[in-house]
């Protein structure tokens, strides 16, 4: 991913091969990773069981919180594209038992329609 698009915020797909070692430890017996997306330095990880939210905090981002939404407890989701005017398209997605949405924030030409397209894949079957 070129500095640009990072500072962008576009996402890019990470190879599973990179980070496949990084998530070994918390994933289960017969989990693997499907697909994963990249913005600045957060990401998406699409298991077939699951989705990880990755937020790699601090200046250094050595400290890392894995936000792990099984698919079952997403109860909807919606993207807004970004307009003429706005550089930014924003995904939100809200989970059983909270009250606000997650919001996460996409460049204007990303990948957020493919984001999409597999969230809905997994939560609409």
């Amino acid at each position: 991913m070129g500095l640009f698009n990072a500072i962008m915020g576009n996402a890019s797909e990470v190879s599973i091969e990179k980070i496949s070692q990084e998530f070994q430890p918390i994933l289960i017996n017969g989990e693997h990773i499907e697909k994963a997306f990249k913005i600045v330095r957060d990401m998406f990880v699409f298991t077939n069981k699951r989705l990880i939210l990755v937020d790699k905090q601090g200046i250094t981002g050595s400290k890392v919180d894995y936000q792990s939404i099984p698919y079952s407890s997403i109860k909807k989701f919606s993207k807004e594209s970004a307009g003429l005017m706005d550089l930014d398209a924003e995904l939100k997605i809200w989970v059983t038992g909270e009250s606000m949405p997650i919001k996460k924030q996409f460049g204007k030409d990303n990948n957020i329609n493919e984001v999409y397209q597999i969230l809905s894949q997994h939560i609409l079957k």
